[in-house]
Order: C-alpha cells, then sequence, then structure tokens
C-alpha cells in the first residue's frame, strides 16, 4: 500500500571539477507540497571530495551546504529565497545549472513518515 504524502526529492551533489563531470554524493533533499515540507540531510564528512580533487577547498563547500540547509528550513535571515514557500524553495534548489553544488532531477515517491523516508534515501544514496 502506498503512503499518504506524496512527495519528491533530489540527491545533492559536489562536482569539484565541473568539466569532468564526476560528483559526490552528499545529501538529500525532500520535499512535500501538501504538508509544506521540504527538508534535507546532509553528510558531514566531504573527504570524498578530495578523492575527485586534492586540492578542492571543503570549507567553502561545506560554506554552501549550510546555506542550502538553511534555505530548507526557511531562515529568511540568511537568504531572500528562504521567503518563498517550500515547493517554490525545493524547484529553486533543483534548478539546472553548471556549477560544483548540483541536484539530481526531482523523483516522486509516497510515504507514511516524511522523516523516515529522508533518512533511509540519505542511507541509500549517500551513506
Amino acid at each position: 500500500m502506498q503512503g499518504k504524502h506524496l512527495y519528491e526529492y533530489a540527491i545533492l551533489r559536489i562536482v569539484p571539477r565541473v568539466e569532468r563531470e564526476e560528483f559526490v554524493n552528499v545529501g538529500v533533499l525532500i520535499c512535500c507540497k501538501r504538508e509544506g515540507y521540504l527538508s534535507c540531510k546532509l553528510t558531514a564528512d566531504l573527504s570524498k571530495v578530495q578523492a575527485l580533487d586534492k586540492d578542492a577547498d571543503l570549507q567553502i563547500f561545506d560554506q554552501y551546504l549550510k546555506s542550502i540547509e538553511a534555505i530548507c528550513q526557511g531562515r529568511v535571515s540568511e537568504s531572500p529565497i528562504a521567503r518563498h514557500d517550500a515547493p517554490s524553495r525545493f524547484r529553486w534548489l533543483t534548478a539546472n545549472r553548471s556549477s560544483m553544488i548540483q541536484t539530481s532531477r526531482p523523483h516522486i515517491g509516497f510515504s507514511d513518515e516524511l522523516q523516515s523516508t529522508l533518512n533511509e534515501l540519505f542511507e541509500l544514496f549517500v551513506a
């Protein structure tokens, strides 16, 4: 039986050298429009990034991930994007871009408990 919440999720990636198109999965974003829910789970260990680029500045990536987390939480003082509703913030975060922080295309699913689903997706794709 399907869960009661229709949700979208995307995998958050760091691409230290965009021209090489190699990436490391570092987090998961999940959004449920009906519940006005947007959350993310991010890894604290960015050491895999240096396997792709030994000169990568992990502090910069850590700052980028913290700003993504602030947007997910809707902390207005951190970003004007945080003023938008959860689905709009999810769309902004998952917009196609050629940068060092990227997401997969959004995927959908059903869940009975969104936080548990976020944890399961994190374990499946990041941990």
